[in-house]
């Protein structure tokens, strides 16, 4: 049976809401999209409600329009500003030495119990990386097999409670209610990323207007996570400084002559700041000195964040590039060699039947992803922002869990004894259990009871 789900994704510089229908295997159709420009955000945080609430529903109206149809539930990005993260790990007994889904959600609230959460931080993600085995260590999924112990390592994303309330309340202002919240550079790295990759270990950027969301992804999660203020409004800026020209005159150049590419010696002409019927010509050696120096210093500041982390040796696959950020030609060459050689390539987001045309840029990989998380693209395991177990194979609420308590022995034959002999006995829980006479006990119970009588008699 097919759902409609409704995605918005928060940017720095632009609000996109995309609606979709989920079928039962989770195959995704896009049916409507709207776009409209950010107002009221700072760096991914919103600092005017009532504005950053007008910009999102100009992108639902705009979606809803085009799909024909009325959402008022959202699956909501938030930006990694104000987010900390840490580890924490629990342990469990098993004490019918099956590992069932309830057990892992036992061991991953454990965790979450014994990590020291800051009082005004919220928990968006809880992320397994590591399972054990009794003894055995880096257990891929632990569902089904045997033991007495299992161990847990997780990532745990948490966000400024003050952050994320705000969030939910400009997305309510906008007429909707927001049912899940996915931290932006987890969404985009759902979008962007293959099997292959996750394996492996991996890194992801996602370079937006004003923010760099990164994150690893290691083994069966997200092992780090950062969130940096640097995006390609910055080039905007530098241009408008250097050039002497308006912001919005600098940000058409960028897009027109931005290359990190080795520029001619042509002059464009551009107006005056502050006095726009005055203009002046400018080398594009200039313009590609000021463009080429920021993009320079962003890349570096990407790759520090990188060092620390403490994971590049378990990135295998090297760094993935994603975000509007990424239009920029001569990127990947550049990043290459600020990374050490790393493998780096530029993604697009992984189709998707009804992918608009423009949704297929870089940009929008965090929309995307957000549609992809609500059909089973997360993590294998995960305890998500609304304390919800969820399972990619078999999505469920914690609390309707069955009892993984062990089969009454009766009646379950053991190893080496016959079927039949299971059959032999019925249960009925809460009365006494009364063995079945056989035929022949029950012709011989009145010769039984007078013997018995005879024999207390003498």
């Amino acid at each position: 049976m097919s759902r409609s789900v409704l995605a918005i994704d928060i940017g720095s510089t632009k609000i996109c809401a995309i609606i979709a229908n989920i079928d039962s295997e989770n195959n995704i159709q896009i049916i409507g999209a709207g776009i409209a420009k950010a107002q009221g955000l700072k760096k991914g945080s919103i600092t005017n409600i009532e504005l950053a609430s007008k910009s999102i529903k100009s992108a639902l109206a705009d979606a809803k329009r085009v799909a024909g149809t009325d959402i008022k539930k959202a699956t909501v990005s938030i930006s990694g500003a104000y987010t900390k993260s840490l580890v924490s790990s629990g342990i469990v007994n098993i004490p019918n030495k099956e590992i069932t889904l309830k057990e892992i959600e036992r061991v991953m609230r454990t965790s979450l119990y014994n990590a020291n959460i800051p009082n005004e931080y919220e928990v968006l993600h809880t992320l397994p990386f590591n399972f054990k085995v009794d003894d055995q260590d880096y257990i891929e999924d632990p569902l089904g097999m045997n033991a007495s112990r299992l161990e847990v390592e997780t990532h745990i994303i948490t966000t400024q409670k003050s952050n994320f309330h705000n969030l939910r309340k400009a997305v309510r202002a906008a007429g909707v209610e927001v049912e899940n919240v996915v931290l932006s550079g987890y969404a985009s790295a759902i979008a962007v990323l293959n099997e292959d990759e996750k394996e492996l270990g991996v890194g992801v950027v996602d370079m937006g207007g004003s923010t760099s969301n990164i994150v690893i992804h290691s083994g069966n999660s997200i092992r780090y996570n950062d969130f940096l203020g640097v995006g390609s409004n910055h080039i905007t800026n530098d241009l408008s400084m250097a050039l002497h020209t308006p912001l919005n005159v600098a940000d058409s150049v960028k897009m027109e002559y931005g290359s990190l590419h080795a520029p001619n010696n042509d002059l464009i002409e551009l107006p005056i700041i502050g006095d726009e019927n005055s203009t002046h010509e400018v080398s594009l050696e200039v313009v590609h000195n000021v463009i080429y120096a920021r993009v320079e210093e962003t890349l570096m500041i990407i790759a520090q964040s990188l060092e620390k982390s403490a994971l590049k040796e378990q990135m295998g696959a090297g760094i993935v590039l994603t975000g509007g950020f990424t239009n920029m030609v001569g990127l990947r060459e550049l990043a290459s060699a600020i990374f050490d050689n790393l493998p780096v390539r530029i993604a697009r987001p992984i189709e998707v039947e009804g992918l608009f045309d423009q949704l297929r840029n870089p940009a929008y990989s965090g929309a995307l992803g957000l549609l992809r998380y609500e059909a089973n693209g997360y993590s294998l395991y995960e305890v998500d922002v609304n304390k919800k177990m969820r399972h990619t194979k078999n999505d469920f609420d914690g609390m309707d869990i069955p009892p993984s308590e062990e089969p009454e022995e009766i009646g379950i034959p053991t190893i080496g004894e016959p079927e039949d002999s299971a059959k032999s006995t019925t249960v009925n829980i809460g009365k006494p259990i009364t063995p079945l006479k056989s035929k022949g006990e029950q012709e011989a119970g009145p010769f039984s009871k007078f013997w018995n009588w005879m024999t207390q008699l003498f």
